[in-house]
């Protein structure tokens, strides 16, 4: 701190009497850089946070992978055991989905169902805990009750206790003709994902759904892996032991999705460092200026013993604090506005009843701050800060002393 060219630097960035104008451009420079590093970071949380729903909403409540045969599973449960012997499997569940449409108080819409036991669900599945009402264990079987989503309850108007028809696409042929089999079926439980199952998805009792589907015995078992990524590669092992079975990872339903989500990251990333980049040519502009305008202070440090690269280091330095205050302040913004921004967004989306995240596989504005990020961001951008420095403090380290004293 007691350097004096450290001094002499900072000295630049601040105002006085007769560099105003060159204490506000470096005003601008911060702001600039403060601004481009605050949107990357707060763009880059934004996407973060999707990834994070995704893996722990979306895919907590869906099957990491599913195991069947096209014909009936004799014991589901011996299949089970030899299943959980892989090593990187955590659970195994009997599973039965199937689609169909739903009517009640005159309003109607298409859902998928799945019929699961309450018993084994809660080790393969997160859905037990977002229940607003009732609970997994009220889906008992013969009872033919039913959990849905909160947002299919409330376009049905309904509330606990609430009967239900189920219609299924297949029909029974009658006398009067062709006819569509319904089952009727009470409500039991609400459950509140944040994601399409709150739109779309019922849940019933896997005994019941195999009378709705007429079927004798389990056909699909779900499974939960250890690491989501590697489920692809479990499932071919178990298929190498089990040729019998047919197998399908999550990456087959929602792998396109996560696909994209890491590729948008990647693109805004670049994109958004264009725009530091750009903020950064703004300390160029801050430093040519200061350079023309402290020609007679460079020429006078000259003439007092001041080598070439104390003059060059001087600019460096001012170029970097300018950098250094901007990529510090646009982290320190982009992390308190990142904070509130999911509140923020809810706030606004039901006060002007916006709706803009309704067609996404989540219904709010997702954050998750990654400390990985903000020292990429940081040193890309200081890094490029100091690489813009460099040309400015070379024009002023090479400038002639007597030509600046003779128009001073």
């Amino acid at each position: 701190m007691s350097d004096w060219r450290f001094l002499t630097a900072m000295r630049y960035t601040q105002s006085g009497s007769g560099d105003r104008l060159a204490s506000f451009t470096s005003f601008v420079s911060i702001t600039g850089l403060a601004l481009g590093v605050a949107v990357l970071i707060i763009v880059l949380s934004v996407i973060n946070g999707f990834e994070q729903e995704l893996k722990a909403r979306v895919l907590g409540v869906l099957p990491h992978g599913i195991l069947g045969k096209n014909e009936k599973i004799t014991d589901w449960r011996i299949l089970a055991e030899e299943v959980l012997a892989h090593p990187e499997i955590e659970a195994v569940a009997p599973f039965l989905e199937g689609g169909g449409l739903v009517v009640a108080n005159g309003e109607i819409a298409s859902i998928s169902y799945f019929g699961i036991d309450p018993d084994f669900e809660k080790n393969v599945s997160i859905i037990g805990q977002y229940f607003l009402a009732g609970s997994l264990v009220d889906l008992e079987p013969g009872r033919f009750n039913l959990a849905l989503g909160s947002n299919l309850a409330e376009k049905l108007g309904l509330k606990l206790g609430a009967k239900i028809t189920l219609v299924l696409p297949n029909v029974l042929i009658t006398f009067a003709g062709p006819v569509p089999r319904t089952k009727r079926f009470t409500v039991s439980g609400i459950f509140e994902v944040g994601s399409d199952a709150d739109k779309n998805q019922v849940l019933i009792n896997i005994q019941d759904g195999l009378k709705l589907q007429r079927k004798q015995a389990v056909e699909s078992l779900r499974i939960r892996t250890q690491e989501l990524f590697n489920t692809p590669r479990i499932l071919r092992e178990i298929l190498v032991s089990h040729p019998d079975l047919q197998g399908k990872s999550w990456m087959r339903r929602h792998g396109n999705l996560y696909a994209a989500i890491q590729t948008q990251k990647t693109t805004m990333f670049l994109l958004l460092m264009m725009l530091v980049a750009v903020a950064a040519f703004n300390v160029i502009s801050n430093l040519i200026m200061i350079v023309n305008e402290k020609k007679g202070d460079v020429a006078i440090l000259r003439t007092m013993g001041a080598s070439t690269r104390e003059i060059l280091s001087i600019f460096i330095l001012h170029g970097a604090m300018i950098g250094f205050v901007g990529v510090v302040t646009g982290v320190v913004l982009g992390i308190l506005i990142t904070l509130v921004l999911t509140d923020l967004y809810s706030v606004v989306d039901k006060l002007f009843s916006l709706g803009l995240m309704d067609e996404y596989f989540i219904h709010y504005l997702p954050t998750k701050i990654l400390l990985a990020d903000l020292v990429m961001i940081s040193a890309v951008s200081l890094i490029i800060c100091f690489v813009v420095t460099i040309y400015p403090a070379l024009v002023a380290a090479k400038s002639d002393p007597i030509q600046a004293l003779k128009h001073e």
